[in-house]
């Protein structure tokens, strides 16, 4: 069996293959991507593979921006750390679900299952996931804690989330900044990732907001998105290429 993981941790997808090889050494791991965009890139130019393991966050944005992409054909078993997401529509329509830290007795579960579909199981399934991608509906508006009120803000007047220290904050393109309850990871999925992406660990940034970016000394990029921010706002030398194809889509 030939396998694609989609993760875009290091070690989680490490682990992943190993505990597969673990379980089956014939499973063939035959890549790992980490995005959205480099997942639509691998699957576009490379052999189809049997089974796709793909983690619901990806490093710039929900894994089912892949799916309003291109057109998917392959079974696939979600990975999340997040419960919520393993939503009751995944529990009655899935292959599986494996949440995180993913267990082996799990993994081998959910490959069993995977064993036992037939072609129409296969068929619904994949439906299903068009469906998904069809019904995801991005916010337009965030209500965000403003000292004793909540502040309806427009996701269009965004600038940036910064997170640091487990502690999220919002900068609006007017150049005020107000704290935010929801992580970066739950922000992604939550946002239209044409118009939103990840840039880094500690920055979602808005394409509407960039005003420039900064070829660095060691092929980084440093984005500037027209207001002031706590820290430099630097795309890795891994990641360039990938961010500057989203900036001109």
């Amino acid at each position: 069996m030939k396998v694609l993981i989609v993760e875009d941790e290091t070690a989680a997808a490490e682990n992943l293959a190993e505990m597969l090889n673990e379980i089956d050494p014939t499973i063939k791991v035959m890549g790992n991507t980490e995005s959205v965009q480099q997942t639509v890139r691998w699957l576009q130019g490379n052999e189809r593979p049997d089974l796709i393991f793909m983690d619901i966050h990806l490093s710039d944005g929900s894994s089912f921006a892949i799916f309003q992409q291109m057109e998917v054909d392959i079974p696939i078993i979600f990975t999340t750390a997040y419960d919520q997401y393993a939503i009751d529509a995944f529990k009655v329509n899935s292959i599986d679900y494996l949440l995180k830290p993913i267990k082996e007795q799990d993994l081998r579960q959910a490959l069993l299952k995977f064993s036992k579909l037939n072609q129409q199981d296969t068929d619904q399934y994949l439906q299903f996931l068009k469906q998904l991608a069809v019904d995801k509906n991005y916010k337009s508006r965030l209500l965000i804690p403003n000292r004793d009120k909540l502040l309806p803000i427009e996701v269009k007047d965004v600038a940036c989330f910064y997170s640091t220290n487990k502690n999220t904050e919002v900068y609006m393109k007017n150049g005020q900044h107000y704290p935010c309850t929801t992580t970066l990871d739950q922000l992604m999925s939550q946002l239209n990732p044409i118009e939103f992406t990840r840039a880094n660990k500690q920055f979602i940034v808005a394409k509407s907001a960039i005003t420039n970016i900064t070829i660095w000394f060691d092929s980084r990029l440093l984005v500037n998105v027209g207001v002031e921010v706590p820290e430099r706002i630097y795309v890795s030398k891994n990641r360039a290429a990938e961010f500057k194809a989203w900036i001109v889509k």
